[in-house]
C-alpha cells in the first residue's frame, strides 16, 4: 500500500492512498490539537468545538441542513477528539468525495457557533461526561491516565468537567480555533477508489482559504519523574472491579517501541497470551484481560485491564503482577515461539484493520501528525519482524520497574490499603 503526499499553497498537508479495487473513500480532516493543549478552565473544548462543527456552518446553518446531505449520498459522518488530535470525518461511495470535501472544508473553516446552540449543546456534553462516569469499562482509562500523568494536561479528562463545560463562552471556541485550526496545523487524508490528481483539485477548491495563521503549540515536555509505585481508587459502588495495571513507557518516536509492542502482545494480545491463559483460563478470575500499549508524542504506557470479581480482585492484581516479574528474572522469559507468535498477531491485525478505508486514515494521519517519517504497512511490517529476543528482554527489565508501576481501580473499596500492599 503506497500513498502520496502533496502540499497546498497555504500549507495544507494532504495525503491520497488509493486503493483501486475499493468503491468507497473516507475523507479525513486531522486538526494537531487535544485536551493537552487546554488549561483547567478551558478544559474539554476541543471535544465541545468537534460536537459544534455539526451544528451548523455558513452553507448549512443546521444540524438537520448538514445531516441531510450527507444521508443523501449514503455516507457516514462522525468525530474524534483525542489528547494531542481532533478528527472529523466523512465515508461515502468514492463517487461522491466532492461531498464530503464539500461539507467538511465548510464545517472546519465556517462553523456559526451559535450561542443558542452552545447552551444547548452543553447539557448533551454534561450527560456524556456522566456516561462515561457510569460505564467503568470506559472510565478506568481516564482514571489511569490522571494517576500517571498527574499534574500535567494528559492528565486531564478529554471531556473536560461539568464546571469547565458550563464555564465556556462564544468567544472561547473562537480564540481556541484562532490558535489552532489553521493550515499549518491541520492535513487531510484520503484514502480508498481515489486518484492523487482528483484529490489535491479537490483540496485546492475547498481548503485553499483555510487560515494560514502561525499555530501556537504548548508542550508539557513530560518525563517520567516517578519514584514510587503508586495507587489511585476511584471509588465506586459497582458488582465487579475495573482495573489497569501498568508502567511508564515510551513516545511514539521511541526507537524501541515495536520491541515494546511486541512485549505487551506476548502479554496480553489474543486468546492464547499469558495474561488470559493466566488470569482468566486457569484461574478464573476475569472475563475480560488484554493488554495494549498508549502512546503520545512524547510518553506512554504499557497497561493491562481487567474486570474483575470484587472478592478476588487482589488476588488477580498478584497474578498479573507476577506475570511481568517471571520475565525479569528469568524464571520465564519470553521464548522465540512467543516472539514468533506476536509478530504474526501483530501484523495480522494491522493488515485486517487495513481493509477498512477510515483505518487506513488513521494509521497514516497519525504517522503523519507525529513523526518523522511515515511509513508505508509493508515497512511497520520489516520493523516489527527485525525486533530481536534480546531487546525485547531489555525492554521488559527497563519498564518493569516499581518506579513505573502504577495501578487504577474502579470498586468497591473504602480504601486501596490491600492493594497497595502488593505493589508497594
Amino acid at each position: 500500500m503506497q500513498y502520496s503526499k502533496s502540499i497546498l499553497a497555504n500549507g495544507l498537508r494532504v495525503i491520497t492512498i488509493p486503493m483501486p479495487s475499493v468503491p468507497s473513500a473516507t475523507v479525513t480532516v486531522w486538526v494537531k490539537t487535544g485536551s493537552r493543549n487546554e488549561t483547567k478552565k478551558n478544559n474539554g473544548i476541543s471535544h465541545f468545538l468537534e460536537h459544534m462543527g455539526f451544528k451548523g456552518s455558513s452553507k448549512r446553518p443546521t444540524a438537520k441542513e448538514i445531516s441531510e446531505v450527507i444521508d443523501g449520498i449514503g455516507g457516514e459522518f462522525n468525530a474524534g477528539t483525542g489528547k494531542e488530535y481532533t478528527n472529523y470525518y466523512v465515508k461515502c461511495r468514492a463517487s461522491d468525495t466532492e461531498v464530503a470535501f464539500d461539507v467538511l472544508s465548510d464545517m472546519i473553516i465556517n462553523p456559526i457557533l451559535d450561542k443558542k446552540e452552545i447552551e444547548r449543546e452543553k447539557g448533551t456534553i454534561i450527560e456524556e461526561i456522566r456516561m462515561y462516569e457510569d460505564t467503568p469499562m470506559m472510565k478506568i482509562g481516564d482514571v489511569f491516565e490522571e494517576l500517571i500523568y498527574s499534574g500535567t494536561t494528559l492528565g486531564m479528562d478529554i471531556s473536560g468537567t461539568e464546571k469547565s463545560v458550563l464555564g465556556m463562552k462564544r468567544e472561547d471556541f473562537t480564540n481556541y480555533r484562532d490558535n489552532f485550526y489553521n493550515s499549518e496545523n491541520i492535513i487531510v487524508t484520503v484514502a480508498g477508489g481515489v486518484k492523487k490528481e482528483e484529490i489535491s483539485k479537490l483540496a485546492t477548491k475547498y481548503f485553499s482559504k483555510l487560515s494560514t495563521k502561525q499555530t501556537f503549540i504548548k508542550s508539557d515536555g513530560i518525563k517520567n519523574h516517578q519514584l514510587t509505585p503508586k495507587v489511585k481508587l476511584h471509588g465506586k459502588k459497582k458488582e465487579q472491579t475495573h482495573i489497569i495495571l501498568g508502567f511508564l513507557a515510551d513516545g511514539k518516536e521511541y526507537k524501541g517501541k515495536y520491541a515494546q509492542t511486541i512485549l505487551s502482545a506476548v502479554l496480553g494480545g489474543g486468546m492464547s497470551s499469558r495474561m488470559f491463559i493466566e488470569v482468566r483460563e486457569r484461574r478464573g478470575l476475569a472475563y475480560a484481560v488484554r493488554t495494549s500499549m498508549d502512546r503520545y508524542s512524547d510518553i506512554g504506557y504499557l497497561g493491562t485491564y481487567a474486570g474483575l470479581d470484587v472478592s478476588k480482585a487482589v488476588e488477580a492484581v498478584k497474578v498479573m503482577l507476577d506475570e511481568h516479574t517471571k520475565i525479569t528474572n528469568n524464571q520465564s522469559p519470553v521464548t522465540r515461539k512467543e516472539l514468533t507468535k506476536a509478530k504474526e498477531f501483530l501484523k495480522g491485525h494491522l493488515a485486517l484493520a487495513l481493509e477498512d478505508t477510515s483505518d487506513v486514515n488513521s494509521f497514516f494521519g497519525d504517522q503523519e501528525l507525529f513523526s518523522k517519517k511515515v511509513l508505508t504497512p509493508d515497512e511497520v511490517f520489516t520493523e516489527i519482524d527485525s525486533v530481536t529476543l534480546d531487546e525485547v528482554h531489555f525492554e521488559a527489565k527497563r519498564l518493569f520497574v516499581p518506579e513505573r508501576l502504577n495501578l487504577s481501580i474502579i470498586g468497591p473499596y473504602k480504601n486501596s490499603e490491600e492493594f497497595d500492599k502488593i505493589i508497594k
